[in-house]
């Protein structure tokens, strides 16, 4: 970019003072036209005779010859005159051609453009920009009257002259020696030059610097480009820059679509835009100067009579200047991300197009169901909540709501709960038993829920609870997981190992299981913070064959001159991204990888969307349970009751919730799966199935197969033992049956209840 230069200080003529040094010109001049005008005195001072000297050698009989030494007659008039002249001529080329733009730098400008955010489908959702808000546009794209409109209030005979008008620069020299004034005589093309490449002082020596750019400019340009450019830059008020934004700031519309009556009051607006704005002391300024325009534009034959009276008697609606920002939370996220790798200059400045991946229709859908109801659930203390909708297979964000509303600065909705880290609860489950099944279990693995004490060095014993207060004996992975058991849970944890749990969730994607200090068995009910975008990137391993994809934020971003952009855009590594990375590099964080087995993916899936399996413990008619699609979904409460998750997700999407608190203050009697996250994650998923249409079964990986186990030995079922249908990997699956008599006996001996803790 262009920067335009101020005016030298260390310039010597700023330091004498460039009055003074033209009074000092002027007087050397002055003495050498008076000079000459006494010819004959100058003559007699400098007039001297020419001495002869005459010589004879006849040393070795040379022949003899004559020296003629003399001094030319000295002509101090003319030193005198051709100093005076010379120092006239330094004058000039300081003053004027010294320094002197470039005019080809035009092409360059403006050196401020507005940085638009856009969603996928192109809506505008945020524009970014320091001082000035400019959008460039073509010329060839507006309407005739436009450009006449235009024409007739500041230059009808552009397309005429070649640079400046001769009428007009007479007009201000006359306002500048009787009237006190440097205004008036500019054209379209001195205008341009004017608010470039020159210093805003108001200066006879810039007016002439003006003409020669202008002039130059004219041979350099085509008319139509000079006029392009002209309505680019040119300052229309405020932060609009440029007829686009012009046209967006006081009628909310593109340029391209303004009527003739709007054009004639954009182009009246331009000689002085504080004093004719609409939204000054005298609006009515702004009017009369639109109805000078018009006028104008019938005497110069751009419009008809008709057009004219039509125009004059047009209303116009006027939009009050504002601010717009729409999915906030989202868009400020990816203006971080944009400032973290390219620096704020050149996103503030910089004219860049940013196409996002959000659907800023969901967005608007999604928004106002989190909003409604949160608003209904004040009674349990809740204050705020949260969505995320993603593409698990691409990673793609939708739709963000970082809460209920973002200009609620009391209960600091500004703050973005996808991106906070909260306690998980019982939602980091699945991720506990995928590693239980890539360690060799299954869903039809059995484990004993019975009551267990861990006794941890240098800590308390620990005794955890199931959230129903009951032990359930012998269950296999898939009740567990389904119903949400915490014991069983706890145990796999223990087998699992914490740290090898933690190395095992961050390949999955979840960022904030750095501190070893705080591994521990706790981990298994969800007590180490996640963050919501990095739960969405390891849920989405399960809905993507074990494939773990990074959330997408960025489709594409464009430079002014068409040029792309690549930058690193998944949220959880912004940071780090903008430590390690180059602006055009791709972030190997942010590229999917495989995490675990697509086997081990369709079994959490297939675990989580097994309506009888979680039925003990949500029931069978469970708000969870999402017609006309294969929905698999996890609760999660944190045991102090100050967050309530629900995650879950089909082929094609990903539904992340969240309701609690800011100030991290306890809800009141919230219950996974019937209130709190759960039926706005439902009303959420139930939105997206009413335009989009997901498959209802999942594509089961070629070596796992179905065999009949007993549910209380996960062996090969026997008289008497309950009986399901489960998935084993070829070669994993049992070889014997359970025995009748253990059967009988198992069935006969009940595990104790014990109190309830929190889901």
């Amino acid at each position: 970019m262009v920067i335009k230069k101020e005016a030298q200080s260390n310039n010597f003529l700023i330091v004498l003072g460039r009055p003074v040094f033209n009074f000092l010109i002027f007087l050397i001049s002055l003495i050498g036209f008076f000079l000459l005008s006494f010819d004959h005195l100058i003559s007699k001072i400098a007039s001297i005779k020419k001495p002869t000297f005459h010589f004879s050698i006849s040393v070795i009989r040379l022949s003899p010859f004559h020296f003629n030494l003399f001094c030319p007659k000295i002509n101090f008039r003319y030193i005198i005159f051709l100093l005076s002249l010379f120092g006239l001529l330094f004058l000039i080329y300081l003053e004027i051609f010294y320094n002197l733009p470039d005019p080809r730098s035009l092409t360059q400008y403006p050196s401020k453009l507005t940085t638009q955010i856009l969603d996928r489908n192109g809506i505008v959702l945020y524009k970014i920009y320091k001082d000035e808000n400019r959008t460039l546009i073509r010329l060839d794209s507006l309407p005739k009257f436009v450009k006449d409109a235009f024409l007739s209030a500041e230059d009808k005979d552009f397309y005429s002259h070649k640079g400046f008008s001769l009428t007009g620069l007479i007009r201000a020299v006359y306002k500048n020696l009787f009237a006190d004034k440097l205004e008036g005589g500019s054209t379209i093309t001195q205008q341009l030059v004017k608010n470039t490449v020159l210093t805003p002082e108001k200066t006879i020596t810039r007016k002439i610097k003006e003409i020669i750019l202008a002039v130059e400019t004219e041979h350099l340009f085509s008319k139509d480009k000079i006029f392009e450019m002209y309505l680019n830059q040119i300052s229309f008020g405020g932060p609009a820059y440029g007829i686009q934004e012009a046209a967006r700031q006081y009628f909310d519309t593109d340029a391209k679509d303004l009527d003739l009556a709007q054009a004639a009051y954009l182009a009246g607006l331009t000689r002085a835009p504080s004093k004719y704005s609409p939204f000054g002391a005298q609006p009515e300024l702004a009017i009369s100067r639109q109805q000078w325009v018009l006028k104008q534009m019938y005497q110069d034959g751009f419009i008809s009579e008709t057009e004219l009276s039509q125009s004059l008697s047009e209303s116009l609606n006027f939009q009050s200047a504002k601010i717009e920002i729409k999915a906030p939370h989202f868009v400020m996220l990816i203006k971080n991300l944009l400032v973290d790798q390219l620096g704020e200059n050149e996103v503030t400045q910089g004219g860049l197009k940013v196409y996002t991946t959000l659907d800023l229709k969901l967005q608007n859908q999604v928004q106002k169901i989190v909003t409604e109801e949160v608003g209904k659930l004040k009674a349990l203390h809740v204050g705020n909540g949260s969505a995320l909708v993603t593409n698990p297979k691409n990673g793609d964000v939708l739709a963000m709501v970082g809460s209920t509303d973002y200009f609620n600065l009391k209960q600091n909705g500004q703050v973005n709960l996808t991106t906070s880290l909260r306690q998980p609860g019982s939602s980091i489950k699945p991720l506990n038993y995928a590693l239980s099944f890539e360690n060799g279990n299954g869903p039809a693995t059995t484990i004993e829920d019975r009551p267990i004490t861990f006794h941890l060095s240098g800590q308390e014993s620990w005794t955890p609870k199931n959230y129903d207060g009951k032990f359930h004996g012998t269950i296999t992975l898939r009740q567990a997981l389904a119903s949400s058991y915490n014991i069983p849970s706890v145990l796999l944890l223990a087998k699992n190992g914490p740290a090898n749990f933690a190395v095992f969730a961050q390949k999955l994607g979840i960022t904030s299981w750095t501190d070893s200090s705080r591994f521990g068995l706790s981990m298994a009910l969800g007590s180490l913070e996640v963050r919501m975008v990095d739960l969405a990137t390891a849920y989405s391993a399960f809905a993507n064959q074990g494939i773990s994809t990074p959330l997408h934020t960025i489709l594409k971003i464009e430079k002014p001159d068409g040029k792309s952009l690549r930058l690193s855009s998944c949220p959880s590594y912004i940071k780090s991204i903008a430590e390690n990375s180059t602006a055009n590099a791709e972030d190997s964080s942010c590229n999917p990888k495989k995490s675990i087995s697509a086997a081990t993916a369709y079994l959490i899936s297939d675990i989580l969307n097994d309506n009888s399996a979680r039925s003990p413990a949500f029931g069978t008619n469970s708000i969870l349970n999402i017609k006309n699609a294969k929905v698999s979904v996890k609760t999660g409460t944190s045991n102090d009751l100050k967050d309530n998750w629900t995650i879950g997700y089909s082929q094609n999407f990903l539904v992340a919730t969240w309701v609690g608190n800011n100030d991290n203050t306890p809800m009141s009697q919230i219950a996974s799966g019937i209130t709190g996250a759960s039926p706005i994650w439902a009303k959420i998923f139930y939105q997206i199935l009413t335009t989009n249409q997901e498959p209802n079964n999942l594509t089961q990986p070629d070596d796992l197969i179905k065999v009949p186990i007993c549910l209380l030995t996960g062996t090969l079922t026997c008289t008497g033992c309950p009986t399901r249908i489960d998935y084993f990997i070829k070669g994993s699956e049992p070889k014997t049956a359970c025995d009748p008599a253990d059967i009988e006996r198992r069935l006969h001996s009940s595990p104790s209840p014990q109190n309830s803790p929190s889901p």
